[in-house]
């Protein structure tokens, strides 16, 4: 680097160009440029600073730029053995990341709006079934009503002399008395009644085979006195034994009184 030194100038040179300038009329001085200001202030010791700093930048700029050219060639060089490995194993060196952010799909944001309006919140689980009330035991069925009691028939009262003898013979021995004591009662009961059940004396209201006065009487002996021989019969034999001890014996009051 050669050493900048600065000529000068000789002295009837610049006697000159004062004489020349004192000649022609003042030109208007032109205003100085700052790099012209900053070199007038540093005087010949500052100018040579500066242009050895300058000169010092343009070494620096240019071993920047020519290590900048060495850094380019170098990843280049960098860059074709990478893509050359690539295409020799592209497995080998396949960037996962860049695949990745590559291959995500651009979803407009009305779609993610609407799949995120669509998304239903998380549903309860579902109540743990109750389980069900064992049925009540049915019901007893209720006993069915008993059926009315059919009406009673209604008796009808059957005029039977024969049959009524034959009744009343048979329970002379329960009674203690003979067979000869029916002789005696046949012809108390044919003269009172003529052995007829539904007999009835007109004028006193007697009634029946054994002549009942009146005929409730012989409620005692049963409910059917009106209608039923037997009845009437069971009531007349206790009768004559409690009063007259006998048929016979209640023949014989009835002969004296006619009645007995």
């Amino acid at each position: 680097m050669t050493e900048f030194q600065a000529q000068s100038r000789p002295d009837d040179a610049e006697q000159t160009t004062r004489s020349n300038l004192s000649r022609h009329r003042a030109e208007p001085a032109k205003p100085a440029s700052a790099l012209a200001r900053f070199g007038n202030g540093l005087g010949a010791t500052g100018r040579r600073a500066a242009v050895v700093a300058a000169a010092c930048a343009v070494i620096v700029g240019v071993g920047a730029a020519g290590h900048a050219s060495e850094t380019a060639a170098r990843n280049a060089s960098a860059g074709s053995s990478t893509e050359a490995a690539a295409t020799a194993d592209p497995l080998t060196h396949l960037d996962f990341e860049r695949v990745r952010v590559a291959n995500q799909a651009v979803i407009p944001a009305g779609v993610v709006a609407a799949q995120s309006a669509e998304v239903k919140p998380a549903e309860a689980p579902a109540p743990a079934p109750v389980p069900a009330p064992e049925p009540a035991p049915a019901p007893a069925p209720a006993p069915a009503p008993a059926p009315a009691p059919a009406p009673a028939p209604v008796a009808v009262a059957v005029d039977d002399p024969a049959g009524a003898q034959a009744y009343a013979a048979g329970q002379l021995g329960s009674y203690g008395w003979a067979p000869g004591e029916m002789q005696c009662l046949m012809k108390l009961w044919t003269k009172e009644s003529d052995w007829e059940t539904t007999a009835t004396n007109p004028s006193s209201g007697a009634y029946g085979v054994v002549q009942s006065l009146p005929a409730e009487k012989m409620a005692s002996a049963g409910a059917d006195y009106r209608t039923n021989y037997r009845t009437q019969i069971n009531w007349g034999l206790k009768y004559v034994k409690d009063r007259y001890g006998s048929p016979c014996g209640a023949l014989n009051f009835h002969l004296a009184h006619n009645w007995y």
